[in-house]
């Protein structure tokens, strides 16, 4: 891995998890800002950078794109509702 002085990537793996997690916070929170004021280009900036902020999430869980893909694979073809219903009786 790269040094944290050289790579963001490797700043937020030195500075952990709750980092990690406030920096998702953070982008969604600016995504949410970008979508209500209807200005597509800043939506897209917003998203990309929520997106790279939920993939270093999930490498540093041990996780990626494919866990994220299979489970919605898993849920093709169900309905919202009733995989919601599932969800809700288990836990």
């Amino acid at each position: 891995m790269d040094k944290p002085d050289e790579s963001y990537v490797a700043s937020l793996y030195r500075e952990g998890i709750d980092e990690i997690l406030r920096k998702v916070e953070e982008e969604a929170h600016e995504t949410v800002i970008a979508a209500r004021a209807g200005d597509p280009d800043q939506l897209v900036y917003e998203t990309a950078d929520l997106w790279f902020h939920t993939l270093v999430m999930l490498a540093h869980q041990g996780l990626g794109p494919g866990d994220v893909l299979n489970e919605l694979d898993r849920r093709f073809g169900v309905s919202g509702f009733a995989e919601k219903a599932v969800r809700s009786k288990s836990g």
